[in-house]
């Protein structure tokens, strides 16, 4: 662990005084290593070297969640929209979730519903799968100078 924990050290140093979110992660459960205080410890120590959120994926439950939630004193970031189980995002803020990523699970849907029309097509020969299609309008605007304007 003190590998880990100096790497950290050494990402939080590096970004000190840039607009920069250092996110450490502690992958017990990605490895077969369920420990849960285990994590926790690597957490703490994460939190301690500097880091600024904590991340421990593939916890296996929502209780877990909430633990490590409670256990830590920086936001805790947890990922949906993999496998395993799902929670909304009211049960993970109630469990004490204060950042919540998506991994490529937007990207992995918007493909499974170019192939899910693509087999319509093919299979049926029909194309109701439009009805579920951004109006080319809306994608403009979404995409115009004026929209990236006001998100910046």
């Amino acid at each position: 662990m003190s590998q880990a924990v100096e790497r950290v050290r050494a990402a939080a140093e590096a970004a000190r005084g840039r607009p920069f979110l250092l996110t450490a992660r502690a992958e017990n459960f990605l490895w077969d290593r369920p420990d849960l205080d285990d994590t926790i410890e690597r957490l703490r120590a994460f939190s301690a070297a500097g880091a600024d959120v904590l991340y421990a994926p593939g916890l296996p439950s929502l209780e877990a969640i909430r633990t490590v939630c409670a256990a830590v004193d920086k936001p805790v970031n947890v990922v949906m929209g993999l496998k395993g189980p799902t929670y909304t995002v009211a049960e993970l803020s109630d469990a004490g979730v204060r950042r919540i990523s998506v991994g490529g699970s937007f990207a992995r849907a918007a493909l499974g519903a170019l192939m899910r029309a693509a087999e319509e097509v093919r299979r049926a020969g029909t194309f109701t799968y439009a009805r579920d299609a951004i109006p080319a309008g809306e994608i403009t605007r979404l995409m115009s100078s004026e929209r990236r304007g006001a998100r910046n």
